[in-house]
C-alpha cells in the first residue's frame, strides 16, 4: 500500500542548539530528543544515560505494599505458594523472577503454566482445577493475568485457597480486587501504566527486599530476564521501562541463567546484545512451547541451573519454533489468499478471517502480518471440531482494540488484552456477524484518514553522514522500541548507480548515489515493487553490519519516492 510521507516539523532553532551544545553532542541528535519531547539538558540526560539509581520507589505502584505484607506473612508461616502464569514471554519470565527471588527467601513455592489449548489463557476454571490439584497451594499469584477474573477468584476462595494479583491489562469496571489479597495493577494508578507484567514484579521485588532484606538476593541479576520481558511483551521503551531495557541487555551479556545462555547459543546472537535479539531470536524460541505444546518447558528452561539440561530444553524449544514457523507460514498463506478475495482496501476498514483447524498458538503472529502489510485492525480466529474458536487481534494506531471488542461483546464468549492486541474467544456461527459489526464499530472510532500508513520521518541526513561516525551517534538514543523507534531518516535527490540486484528472489540491493557520494542499501521484500522514477527520495534506516570483526553502517531502505524537489 502506499504509505503518506510525515515530515518532521521544523525545530525551534535556539534551543536545538542551546540542547547541543549544553550536552556536546550532533545537531541532528538534539533534533532527535526534541521531536521525542526531551526539551531540557535535564531531561535529556536522563533519557540518555537511564540509570537504576533513577528507579522511583516501587510502593508507588497499587497494591504493592498489601502484596509485600501478603508475601512476607505467607514466608513466615511457610504457606505454599503457586505461582500461576501466563504462557507468553512476559508470563514465563515474570514466574521466573518471582519463583527465584521466593525461594532463596525461603519460600514454599511452586509454578504452573495453563495450556493454551485445553484451558486457555491466564485464570480459568479448567486452569485453577488442576493447578489445585497438582500443588494444594494455599496463596495462589497470578501473573500476568488475573485483573478482572471475578468468578475465578470466588472458585478459589470456595476451596479455600487465596489469591493475590499482578498484572498489567486493562482493568474493567469491576476487578477481582475485593476478592483478593492484593491487586497490583499500575492501570489502577495514575502511572507506571508502561510497565510489563516482568517490570512489575521487579518493582515487588524490589519492594521486599526494603521491607524483608534477603542476603543472598542480587537484584542487577533478574534484570535481564526483566529485559526479556519487557521487549517481548512490546510495551513501550519509555521511562523505566528504557532503565530496565538498557541494564537488562547489559546484564544479559553476563547472564547468571544457564537457560539464557543456551538460549542465546541456540538462536546465534552475539554480543552486545540488543532488542531484536530479543524479539526476533530469543523470545520466538520461549513463545514455541506454549503456542504449539506447553509452555511449561520454557519455564523449566529459565528454572534450570544445570547447565545441560538448559542446552537440552534449549535445542527442542528452538526445534518447536521452526516447527511453529512451518504451521505459521501456512496459517498466513491461507489467510492472505482470503484477503486477496474478500478484502477491499477502498472499502473495508477492517480484516476478520477465521478458519477451523487453524493452530490457535499462531493465530496472533498472523494478525500482526495481516495488520502491517494492509494497515487495517485485524482479528484471526482458529476454530475446533465443535465450532470454538480463540483468536487473536492486532490494531492499527488510533483505534483501542479493547473498546472495539467490548462493542462487539454480545458476540464473544470472551476477550481481553490492550488498546494494540488482544485475544478473543467466540462460536463460528457468529464470525460472520462480527465481521460486519467490527467493521460498523471501528468506522465509529477512527477516521479515513486513520487507514492511510503513514511513515513518520524524523530527521533529513545527508547521505554522506551514513558512516561508522553516525552508528555511534545513533546509539545514544537506544535501545529502541515502541514509543522509542529507531529514527527514521530520509535523504534528497538521490539517484541509483545502476539497476538493483535482486538477492534471494526477495530482496533488491542498490547503490545510491548524493552529491558525489556513494552509499549501499538493502530494500527487503520488494523484489516485485516497482521502483518510481529517479531522482528519489528515500527513507531508511541505518542499521549496525559487523563483517568479519568491523562494523559498517548499512541503510535498510523503508520507502522510496521520486524526489519532491525534482518535482517542483
Amino acid at each position: 500500500m502506499q504509505r503518506r510521507w510525515i515530515l518532521p516539523a521544523t525545530p525551534d532553532a535556539v534551543p536545538t542548539r542551546r540542547l547541543a551544545v549544553e550536552l556536546g553532542i550532533p545537531e541532528v541528535v538534539a533534533i532527535l530528543l526534541s521531536a521525542r519531547g526531551f526539551l531540557t539538558p535535564d531531561e535529556a540526560t536522563l533519557f540518555l544515560d537511564p540509570r537504576l539509581a533513577s528507579l522511583r520507589r516501587p510502593e508507588e505502584i497499587p497494591g504493592i505494599t498489601q502484596a509485600v505484607t501478603r508475601l512476607i506473612e505467607a514466608l513466615r508461616s511457610k504457606e505454599r505458594i503457586t505461582l500461576y502464569g501466563d504462557y507468553d514471554v512476559d508470563g514465563v519470565s515474570s514466574v521466573t523472577i518471582l519463583c527465584r527471588y521466593l525461594r532463596l527467601a525461603g519460600a514454599d513455592v511452586e509454578c504452573f503454566i495453563p495450556d493454551r489449548a485445553t484451558e486457555g489463557y491466564g485464570l480459568s476454571f479448567q486452569g485453577i482445577a488442576r493447578c489445585l490439584r497438582e500443588n494444594m497451594p494455599s496463596l495462589v499469584v497470578a501473573i500476568d493475568c488475573g485483573t478482572n477474573s471475578r468468578k475465578e477468584a470466588e472458585q478459589l476462595r470456595k476451596e479455600g485457597c487465596e489469591l493475590l494479583v499482578l498484572d498489567h491489562h486493562e482493568p474493567e469496571a469491576e476487578t477481582v480486587g475485593p476478592l483478593c489479597a492484593a491487586l497490583v495493577n499500575p492501570k489502577l494508578g495514575q502511572d507506571f501504566h508502561y510497565l510489563c507484567s516482568a517490570g512489575i514484579v521487579f518493582k515487588l521485588c524490589h519492594a521486599m527486599q526494603k521491607a524483608h532484606p534477603i542476603d543472598a538476593v542480587d537484584l542487577r541479576d533478574f534484570l535481564d530476564l526483566v529485559a526479556v520481558g519487557t521487549v517481548a511483551d512490546i510495551v513501550p521503551l519509555v521511562d523505566e521501562n528504557r532503565i530496565f531495557v538498557k541494564a537488562g541487555l547489559r546484564q544479559l551479556a553476563r547472564s547468571r541463567w544457564a537457560g539464557l545462555h543456551a538460549l542465546l547459543h541456540v538462536s546465534g546472537a552475539t554480543a552486545p546484545y540488543n532488542p531484536s535479539d530479543v524479539g526476533f531470536k530469543i523470545g520466538p524460541r520461549i513463545n514455541a512451547a506454549g503456542r504449539l505444546g506447553s509452555a511449561t518447558e520454557a519455564l523449566l528452561l529459565l528454572l534450570t541451573d544445570d547447565a545441560n539440561e538448559a542446552t537440552r530444553i534449549a535445542a527442542q524449544l528452538d526445534q518447536q519454533n521452526r516447527e511453529r514457523q512451518a504451521v505459521e507460514r501456512d496459517v498466513t498463506l491461507q489467510a492472505q489468499e482470503w484477503v486477496d478475495i474478500n478484502f477491499d482496501p477502498e472499502r473495508h476498514a477492517t480484516i476478520v478471517v477465521g478458519k477451523k483447524d487453524w493452530h490457535q498458538g499462531v493465530v496472533g503472529i498472523v494478525a500482526s502480518k495481516i495488520a502491517r502489510r494492509w494497515h487495517r485492525p485485524t482479528l484471526i480466529v482458529g476454530f475446533d471440531d465443535k465450532g470454538a474458536g480463540k483468536g487473536s487481534g492486532r490494531s492499527i494506531e488510533g483505534l483501542p482494540l479493547v473498546e472495539a471488542l467490548g462493542r462487539c461483546s454480545e458476540l464473544l464468549d470472551a476477550y481481553g488484552g490492550h488498546d494494540m492486541a488482544a485475544g478473543l474467544s467466540l462460536q463460528e456461527s457468529n464470525l460472520g456477524q462480527l465481521r460486519e459489526r467490527f467493521e460498523s464499530v471501528t468506522r465509529q472510532l477512527i477516521s479515513a484518514e486513520d487507514l492511510i500508513p503513514r511513515i513518520r520521518l524524523d530527521a533529513e541526513l545527508d547521505l554522506s553522514l551514513v558512516d561508522e561516525d553516525w552508528l555511534d551517534t545513533q546509539d545514544q538514543l537506544a535501545p529502541f522500541g515502541t514509543s522509542n523507534s529507531q529514527p527514521i531518516l530520509f535523504s534528497r535527490a538521490v539517484t541509483p548507480s545502476a539497476q538493483p540486484r535482486v538477492l534471494k528472489e526477495k530482496h533488491l540491493r542498490l547503490e545510491l548515489i548524493s552529491s558525489g557520494c556513494r552509499r549501499d542499501a538493502i530494500w527487503f521484500n520488494a523484489s516485485l515493487d516497482t521502483l518510481p522514477r529517479p531522482p528519489w527520495d528515500v527513507a531508511y534506516t541505518v542499521n549496525r553490519n559487523t563483517w568479519q570483526g568491523r562494523d559498517e553502517a548499512q541503510i535498510q531502505i523503508v520507502a522510496i519516492r521520486t524526489s519532491i524537489a525534482d518535482n517542483a
